[in-house]
């Protein structure tokens, strides 16, 4: 029923006098763009050829906007349902949206999913005052800076094009208070057995592991897991923006179910990979027993990174806060927080008002 009154609202506002600006792309056409999103980023793609999935979702992100800013607004609609299927939200309308975002506590990424449902808002539901298209615009570069890599990632000078010389930098001093940072640079299954040996020499120094966007793949995961599990003082474990998809997710969670792996760690972030969406419940509670006196089951390290933040520059400034047993009362990671009050009624205004 939801489904169909949204369905409506959107042919009620094609019939208003703000949509007469609409312009509709040829399918075939349509096809070509979707097609020229996979090969935007081929001048970064691997010998793979196949580009990790936060290239492609970002460039579906701009190509929406430019949709938006062209009056495109069916092909606009269209690619924001595509970038959600993308992102493991499949249903097709903002009812249903809302109501698994309202249900569905064990998200991975639940900031990426709040997004999202800012963007079905002003794509189905348009404001009638205000510059619509520049609110849109701003939860797109919000989005867009989410799933990609911190520009305090990009290590200049040294993501060239040698990625083994910058591994082999890194890997040849200490850990630096406690925390190894390879983010950002590539690394394959024939890396495992030089990190592996790195990690077991500094095992008592690593509290903090950032693999995000590194195309780590399952195989080169499962191959790095045991290790990681043997760490005794590491807390927190980055591991967004890869390449691996949820078959890791039954070798990671029985490796949480043995109380003598992963002792310590209190923080998991395995968002922005190719298909791993939500998070098993015995995977989270294995995390709450290393971890009782939080509030809430931690698995993203962001926080305060939402539709409220200010871009700054060319990015946005976003704060980030580490999740621990002793603040975890203050800051909510939002793994399975429940949907805030006053979070509904924001996101149904325009539906209410459409509502017969």
């Amino acid at each position: 029923m939801g489904a169909k009154q949204t369905k409506a609202a959107g042919q009620e506002a094609g019939a208003s006098p703000q949509s007469t600006g609409w312009k509709r792309t040829p399918t075939k056409e349509r096809g070509d763009i979707l097609t020229s999103i996979m090969l935007k980023s081929g001048d970064k793609l691997r010998s793979s050829g196949t580009p990790p999935p936060y290239q492609r979702r970002i460039g579906m992100i701009q190509e929406m906007m430019l949709m938006a800013k062209q009056g495109k607004h069916d092909e606009a609609t269209e690619m924001l349902k595509t970038l959600r299927q993308d992102l493991g939200m499949e249903s097709t309308s903002l009812d249903d949206v809302l109501y698994r975002y309202a249900s569905f506590r064990n998200l991975v990424d639940p900031i990426t999913h709040d997004l999202i449902i800012s963007l079905a808002k002003y794509i189905h539901c348009p404001k009638t005052e205000g510059d619509a298209l520049g609110a849109m615009e701003k939860v797109c570069r919000q989005l867009t800076y989410h799933l990609s890599p911190h520009s305090q990632w990009r290590r200049q000078g040294l993501l060239k094009s040698k990625p083994q010389a910058c591994l082999k930098s890194v890997l040849s001093s200490p850990p630096s208070g406690g925390t190894l940072d390879l983010s950002g640079i590539p690394l394959g299954v024939k890396d495992m057995e030089r990190l592996c040996a790195y990690l077991h020499h500094h095992a008592s120094r690593i509290g903090s592991l950032e693999l995000g966007f590194t195309e780590l793949t399952d195989d080169a995961f499962l191959l790095l897991l045991p290790t990681l599990a043997s760490l005794p003082r590491l807390e927190t474990l980055a591991l967004n923006g890869n390449r691996l998809t949820r078959a890791v997710l039954k070798e990671l969670t029985d490796t949480l179910k043995d109380p003598d792996s992963f002792p310590s760690v209190t923080w998991i972030d395995l968002g922005n990979n190719v298909d791993i969406f939500s998070l098993p419940q015995p995977f989270l509670v294995s995390l709450r027993k290393r971890c009782p006196k939080q509030g809430n089951l931690p698995t993203i390290l962001e926080f305060g990174e939402s539709q409220a933040s200010e871009p700054e520059e060319e990015g946005i400034e976003i704060q980030s806060s580490h999740l621990s047993c002793s603040n975890q009362s203050q800051h909510s990671s939002g793994a399975i927080e429940p949907l805030r009050e006053d979070f509904v009624p924001k996101q149904l205004a325009c539906h209410s008002d459409n509502a017969p």
